[in-house]
């Protein structure tokens, strides 16, 4: 009777969860624990084992916050436990909802061999799958006493995220610390039942559904409660013909791949992802050991590193499961990075870094780019990925969208210069999955492309926090693999599935553009100087490699090569998707700030040691170009003599109704009595660039708590409310002896306080605006706003080696939903040939509004400063933040291009012997972006150059007689036989180069 069906689910469920789950473990006895809990930081493995442990009792507190304590397990299995499984139930005090967030540890034998983790998911530890019956147990556990700071709201503000400010009072308890005699029959019985009772309920009313439930009720029949080990295969009996049934021939095909996500930092400091890594790694290895066909992917070089240097006894196991084909080196890049805010030579050594890294240990490149949980895509991506010889990209961040639903899981991904990228989307919509009934049958029920494709992938595992996939979940797959009424699940290389894939799909659907992330959008801002730092060290290692290639083409210089990996590799491990955008607790932020001062310090002394002897030791005063366009005369990569600078005309500077007046021989800006920039008029043509009655440089402070996520959020609601800074604390200008004027404004806002430098230099159309906010405020966000007398259709934002247009129009949802979008340098607007545009050093975020009166059609641009959200981080930008703006008045999209690179490499003079002139020239319409020696150490000269503004061009490389024959490489300097052929004519290169299109040159050293 379907009456009786709510009567045999919940039958079922009680009997799961109140008997046939927890008799498992059908008998115990307590282990005997001692305990040592260290005083600081963690200590290598060797040295853990051979602390003095004091006796502990179970039950007993545990662990301050960021803590490692170590337990002594001993024991003996009892005799009658002959010929039995034997395991050791190990409950550190844990929450089984939070994996990977909350106290967690690794299980070492006395010889140093790892064994596995324990964790919230994951509470056994194997003794012997056959016991002798006497044997002697010792083992050891790093425990990680991790606070808790995702709780089941996650959003409160807590001190725990550092442990400068973390509390010292024990944060767990254990419970069980247990040799347990395992029940393999009920474990399988309770799998069957688990499985069976999630299948039926996605299933409709039906034969197939009558059928399950009909043979629950059956096996339940005959399992005796009171005998549940005497009576359990009885009971699987029952079930097997329900579980025997196949799959349809036409059922979805799920590739399904072990899968962890461990974020490089987050939730807790890099230190811990060191052992988060270890112990994931551990326990994966040890599944791929007790299994036939399980396979486990892992992207991230830097974390492989991190295992081989920190945990060498676990690498040993990883190593020897990828040699075996079961563990899967993914993603080719040196971590999971973000890809919306680096720089584009930032995304090439992502690649370059991390198939170097992959080839040299395993003698493996990945074919794919592996990012599930970046915060959107940039449209270079495609190019960018294409160029570094990946077949296929994997992601699935896009389904959180909050507005409009993606329409694709399998398509081609176009870029900006149209390259397109195979590209696939897990219907399943997450990165963590258990392989439940619930995320199979969605699976099978969104699949967009079902008309033409079989299949999607299934990453399966707790991820984010680490801990990876669970002897349940291989369970729940076996019995998937080809059961009536579900999809087939079966363990697969993503390889496999994308060759697949691109068989069933010749002509798949194409997305073109960006793959935009319709939620965290605040990550644009939040943690200012992360950001900065980032933006610095991007700037100052293409400046050092240039310089050290120089020197070492026309000096004894040696080329710094293993300090400069370093130094990229640490930059690169800072772009990962929870550092860069600014969502991780304070501690990372801290150590970030500081890594980034550190690198600024050598890479100033690596360039210092190149210029010295590029030009020699003498006290000739020099300037130094290290920009990729000429500045005041000096071409890019040259080191000249300098002249003294001789001002053609000094701006003049007047007092206007209280405030001031600048013109030089290109533009003329009006500053009000407020401060404010009221007019900015490019002389050339006449057109004001400020719209009729408004005010630029005006900021503007919004109330800012979004609904959710506070460091990764912005919601549309806070632009309902906008308080203008206009109250003025002073107004000064003056003249510079190099015929610069300069206006300061100072202001008080609520608790915080800005500096404002505007200053206008001779034949110069940018007012640059030097900012110094000191900061202190609450769930705040600061813009500055421009509003233009320009009548835009898009936006034009830099990008990745191009731009990317926006229009400025809400049309549709899609358009709505984009209310903060990115930049890298610039974003600049234009009408009729006359254009805009901002620049700056350290922002990516902002937002434009487009507004018409009595047909005058204004666009807003507004830049995104500062934030103060509270969690993670309840400091978040707290002090002094510094941010370099430049109004570009007149720009096209050349000059905005040229003036946000010039605006991001400093300016140098030094003394030496004698000036330089540039290793590699450059004409036409390319722009320079790298010159580099190979990473094969072969001294061949690497030249990267693209275009910058969606035309196609043709441009010419000169380069030094050091180097010869000339021919086109890969993005990771690898030829490839379907690129063009390169000649090398009276020492210089012609190129014809696509829109957008990024070309990678290889210049054979001379042989001497």
């Amino acid at each position: 009777m379907h009456d009786d069906i709510p009567l045999t689910i919940g039958r079922a469920r009680r009997v799961l969860d109140e008997r046939i789950s927890p008799a498992v473990y059908t008998e115990s006895v307590s282990l005997t624990v001692e305990a040592h809990q260290l005083p600081g930081e963690p200590v290598p493995p060797a040295e853990g084992l051979a602390l003095e442990f004091e006796p502990y009792q179970v039950g007993a507190p545990w662990g301050p916050a960021w803590s490692t304590t170590w337990f002594r397990l001993t024991g003996t299995v009892p005799e009658h436990w002959r010929g039995r499984r034997v395991e050791i139930a190990a409950d550190l005090g844990f929450d089984p909802n939070m994996p990977g967030f909350q106290c967690e540890g690794l299980v070492y034998r006395a010889d140093g061999s790892p064994v596995k983790s324990i964790n919230p998911r994951n509470q056994w530890i194997l003794v012997a799958e056959q016991a002798e019956g006497g044997d002697e147990v010792e083992l050891f556990v790093e425990a990680a006493a991790n606070p808790v700071l995702l709780d089941y709201h996650p959003f409160l503000p807590t001190q725990q995220g550092d442990i400068r400010t973390s509390s010292t009072k024990p944060l767990y308890v254990t419970r069980r610390l247990d040799l347990v005699l395992f029940d393999a029959e009920l474990y399988e019985l309770a799998l069957d039942v688990a499985v069976l009772l999630e299948l039926q309920e996605e299933l409709p009313e039906g034969p197939r559904r009558m059928q399950i439930l009909q043979a629950l009720d059956d096996a339940l029949d005959v399992l005796d409660l009171q005998r549940l080990a005497q009576t359990a295969v009885a009971a699987r009996e029952a079930l097997a013909a329900v579980l025997a049934a196949p799959a349809h021939e036409s059922a979805h095909r799920i590739s399904a791949i072990g899968h962890a996500h461990i974020d490089s930092a987050w939730l807790w400091p890099v230190r811990e992802t060191v052992r988060k890594v270890a112990r994931t790694t551990a326990s994966m290895t040890e599944l791929i050991d007790a299994t036939d066909d399980f396979v486990f992917g892992m992207s991230s070089a830097q974390q492989y590193v991190w295992i081989a240097e920190h945990r060498p006894e676990v690498y040993a196991r990883v190593k020897q499961a990828v040699a075996d084909g079961r563990f899967l080196p993914l993603g080719g890049m040196w971590v999971e990075s973000d890809t919306v805010m680096p720089t584009g030579e930032s995304l090439v050594r992502q690649f370059s870094q991390g198939q170097r890294f992959f080839e040299r240990e395993f003698g493996i490149r990945p074919r794919g780019v592996w990012l599930p949980d970046s915060f959107g895509y940039s449209p270079a991506l495609p190019q960018l990925m294409r160029r570094a010889g990946f077949d296929w990209f994997f992601s699935q961040k896009i389904s959180w969208n909050q507005v409009n639903k993606f329409p694709h899981h399998t398509f081609a991904w176009e870029g900006i210069d149209g390259s397109r990228m195979l590209t696939h989307f897990p219907p399943m919509d997450t990165y963590n999955s258990q392989l439940s009934g619930m995320e199979v049958a969605k699976a099978s029920r969104q699949f967009r492309e079902n008309r033409y494709a079989t299949g999607s992938i299934a990453p399966v595992g707790w991820g984010d926090g680490g801990g990876g996939t669970t002897r349940e979940m291989v369970g729940r797959a076996r019995r998937l693999a080809n059961l009536e009424g579900s999809a087939r699940v079966e363990w697969e290389h993503p390889d496999a599935f994308f060759e697949r894939a691109a068989a069933e799909l010749p002509d798949p659907p194409v997305w073109v553009g960006e793959l935009y992330l319709e939620l965290h959008r605040a990550t644009l801002t939040s943690q200012h100087r992360t950001k900065q730092g980032n933006r610095r060290s991007e700037r100052l290692l293409l400046e050092a490699e240039l310089w050290c290639t120089t020197a070492a083409a026309r000096t004894d210089f040696s080329y710094p090569y293993d300090e400069l990996d370093e130094l990229w590799q640490l930059t690169l491990l800072h772009q990962f998707h929870d550092i860069l955008p600014g969502t991780s607790i304070a501690w990372v932020h801290r150590e970030a700030v500081a890594t980034y001062a550190a690198i600024a310090e050598r890479l100033e002394a690596v360039i210092a040691d190149a210029l010295t002897a590029l030009v020699g030791e003498g006290q000739q005063q020099l300037v130094v170009n290290g920009a990729a366009f000429t500045r005041d005369g000096v071409d890019p990569g040259a080191v000249v003599t300098s002249s003294g600078r001789v001002a053609a005309q000094q701006v003049q500077l007047t007092e206007l109704d209280g405030g001031f007046v600048l013109t030089n021989e290109r533009v003329r800006i009006t500053v009000d009595a407020r401060g404010l920039v009221i007019s900015a008029v490019d002389l050339g043509s006449g057109r004001e660039a400020i719209a009729p009655g408004r005010a630029g440089n005006l900021l503007q402070l919004h109330q800012d708590f979004p609904n959710m996520w506070d460091a990764w959020d912005v919601d549309r609601y806070y632009r309902n409310r906008a308080d203008d800074l206009v109250d003025l604390e002073s107004l000064t200008a003056s003249v510079d002896a190099d015929g610069v004027a300069r206006v300061v404004v100072r202001r008080v806002f609520s608790s915080s306080s800005v500096v404002q430098e505007l200053t206008l230099a001779p034949g110069s159309a940018t007012l640059g605006i030097d900012q110094r906010v000191d900061w202190h405020e609450t769930e705040k966000f600061l813009k500055l706003t421009f509003p233009l007398d320009v009548r835009a259709e898009h936006t034009a934002a830099e990008t990745q080696f191009g731009v990317v247009k926006r229009v400025t129009h809400t049309n549709t949802s899609w358009e709505v939903a984009k209310f903060e979008t990115s930049m890298h340098s610039f974003v600049q607007v234009e009408d009729s040939g006359f254009g805009v545009a901002l620049v700056n050093d350290s922002i990516h975020g902002f937002d434009v509004a487009r507004d018409a009166q009595d047909g005058q059609v204004t666009t807003t641009l507004r830049l995104s400063l500062l934030r103060a959200p509270r969690f993670p981080d309840p400091e978040t930008d707290q002090g002094v933040q510094t941010h370099r703006i430049g109004l570009v008045v007149g720009a096209s999209l050349a000059d905005a291009t040229r003036e946000g690179a010039l605006l991001n490499t400093a300016a140098r003079t030094i003394t030496g012997a004698h000036g330089s002139e540039p290793l590699v020239g450059v004409g036409g319409d390319v722009v320079l972006a790298a010159v580099k020696l190979a990473d094969d150490r072969s001294g061949d000269l690497i030249v990267r150059v693209y275009e910058p503004v969606g035309q196609r061009a043709t441009g010419t490389l000169t380069v030094d007689p050091a180097f010869g024959a000339a021919r086109e490489v890969t993005l990771i300097e690898d030829d490839d036989p379907s690129l063009p052929a390169v000649t090398r004519g009276d020492g210089t290169v012609h190129l014809d180069v696509l829109p957008f299109q990024v070309r990678t040159l290889r210049f054979a050293r001379s042989q001497d």
